[in-house]
């Protein structure tokens, strides 16, 4: 028997070749193995997935720190867990496109409701994936204190905070499809909740991390907080710059609509 990947020997009871890793295959393609082989090649639920999502709640440093000190087997790596959370945000913004319109944009109960903001939710809809892997960096550089007596370059601190993101995006991923086939009216405000709540997990999971205990861990967290801020507000104010200057955004759009 021989190896449809390498040509190598394989003895017939084989599951996988040990010269290249490839798995063994016997069978015909099926409905049922073909399903199997896409949970096992794209979202590895059978041994990992489900490990790193749960693990991810009940003890985060096992998962972050193991691949950071060189585990690789017994958790998803950052880059697929990340990949996974973009695909799924994905089935978010196809939502939210359709019910963009059933969206209350004044749910401050300001009693102002203006063109701007339809166009910036829309801008950001488009580029949805794009922001999502950018605050990535922006928490690396704002966690750099948290992490000062272990030393962690950007690389790694940009993987914690890959996990970190990654897994809010999977835990929500189900109220948020909920919210907009439901009551999509109440998307914008639930989405303020859902910032909060990913603060405050991202919070969890560097003083899981963190080494610094009591007062000191309390001032590095309020810095965190504090130098993400500034780093949002920044972005956030690029975004209806760069609008502006495309001509997606004029003047007229910051006046009020007519009720």
């Amino acid at each position: 028997m021989r190896c449809k990947n390498c040509d190598g020997t394989l003895r017939t009871d084989y599951l996988y070749c040990p010269a290249c890793g490839g798995k063994v295959i016997r069978n015909r393609i099926t409905v049922k193995n073909l399903w199997v082989d896409i949970l096992d090649r794209y979202f590895n639920l059978d041994n990992t997935f489900i490990k790193t999502f749960v693990h991810l709640f009940t003890k985060p440093e096992n998962v972050i720190e193991g691949y950071l000190q060189g585990q690789r087997r017994k958790y998803l790596n950052p880059i697929s867990y990340l990949g996974i959370a973009i695909t799924f945000s994905g089935f978010i913004v196809f939502m939210m496109t359709r019910s963009i319109g059933d969206m209350d944009f004044d749910f401050l109960d300001t009693g102002v409701q203006t063109v701007y903001q339809e166009k910036m939710m829309a801008f950001v809809l488009d580029f949805q994936a794009l922001f999502f892997i950018f605050f990535v960096p922006l928490m690396a550089v704002a966690g750099w204190l948290c992490f000062d007596q272990k030393r962690y370059n950007f690389a790694e601190r940009t993987t914690i905070f890959m996990y970190t993101l990654a897994h809010f995006s999977l835990f929500s991923f189900i109220p948020s499809i909920l919210i907009l086939a439901f009551a999509p009216h109440f998307y914008l405000s639930f989405s303020l909740i859902g910032s909060l709540t990913m603060l405050a997990y991202a919070g969890y999971v560097v003083t899981r991390i963190s080494l610094s205990k009591g007062m000191g861990l309390v001032a590095r967290l309020l810095l965190f907080y504090f130098f993400l801020g500034i780093l949002y507000f920044m972005l956030s104010a690029l975004i209806p710059i760069i609008m502006f200057l495309t001509g997606q955004l004029t003047l007229d759009d910051l006046q009020p609509m007519n009720s």
